[in-house]
């Protein structure tokens, strides 16, 4: 039985609703100063409600670009930001779920030798080992295209690890019912392998895709073309402005549309994401 308590359920009930203020009021901040002109985004106080050049940001900030028109909208850069998110996210997957599919089941020399290898590149990330990297990435002649911009985030110790942990708790039965009907190990990973892990592909695809969206530091090096900016890097640009002042009210129209496809992705896949985190049995 369930004692219910009122002054309980009310504070929990506060707590929560204090904490969803505190991560929705920056959004909330960023969609009204997406909505107001350049003039009154320099008068204080700042607007708390939203004004009515929504709609005039919005085109300016995805076909016309900064500084009165110079042609740079971001619609481009959204697309950039997709193709890389989804290049990593992607990648991330595959290449994590052959690795740790070997792991598990195939018995070859040095197995968890491999293993602790990959594992350890966690503490390797990106920043560190930035330089050599992108030394390479400029010897293949990957600057100023996807492949640049992807590939060298693609290896995840982490997903490997997690795929690793979930192969491990499905029972050997299966893999000796497969072997009694003729199954191969490709077909074992296609039919039985994939399927049960679903929810876990889909929690990490949300993290990964999110993981690629959010990149700034990486794309910023390889790519030099304005073609092949991403969104991220535009907030940064339209941040430093030159000799000019910022023009906030594009700035956050534009960082409106950066939070855009991360969230969409996330209510999609909702479920899925919050199975694959939770689940413990197969």
């Amino acid at each position: 039985m369930i004692e219910n308590r009122p002054i309980l359920s009310f504070l929990s009930h506060l707590i929560m609703i204090v904490g969803v203020v505190l991560v929705a009021f920056p959004l909330w901040i960023t969609f009204v100063a997406a909505s107001h002109d350049e003039q009154r985004m320099t008068e204080l106080p700042l607007p708390l409600l939203p004004g009515g050049h929504f709609f005039e940001n919005l085109d300016i900030a995805l076909n016309q670009g900064l500084w009165g028109g110079d042609g740079t909208g971001v619609g481009f850069m959204l697309f950039n930001s997709l193709i890389m998110a989804l290049m990593i996210s992607i990648g991330k997957i595959a290449i994590s779920l052959l690795s740790a599919f070997a792991i598990v089941y195939f018995r070859f020399p040095f197995r968890m030798g491999f293993f602790w290898m990959i594992f350890v590149t966690l503490m390797l990330p990106v920043e560190v080992r930035i330089l050599p990297t992108f030394e390479v990435v400029a010897n293949l002649g990957m600057l100023n295209n996807y492949w640049g911009l992807s590939i060298p985030l693609i290896a995840s110790a982490t997903a490997t690890f997690m795929f690793r942990q979930v192969f491990l708790t499905i029972p050997d039965e299966l893999l000796e019912a497969a072997r009694i009907d003729g199954a191969g190990p490709l077909r074992f990973f296609k039919d039985i392998l994939l399927p049960m892990s679903q929810t876990n592909i889909a929690a990490l695809f949300v993290i990964m895709f999110i993981f690629g969206w959010n990149q700034y530091l990486w794309p910023l090096l390889v790519t030099t073309d304005q073609d092949m900016f991403t969104i991220v890097m535009q907030i940064g640009k339209l941040l430093e402005g030159g000799e000019e002042a910022p023009q906030w009210h594009i700035t956050m129209m534009t960082t409106l549309l950066a939070v855009i496809p991360p969230v969409i992705v996330v209510i999609f896949m909702q479920r899925l994401f919050v199975q694959g985190l939770t689940e413990t049995e197969k």
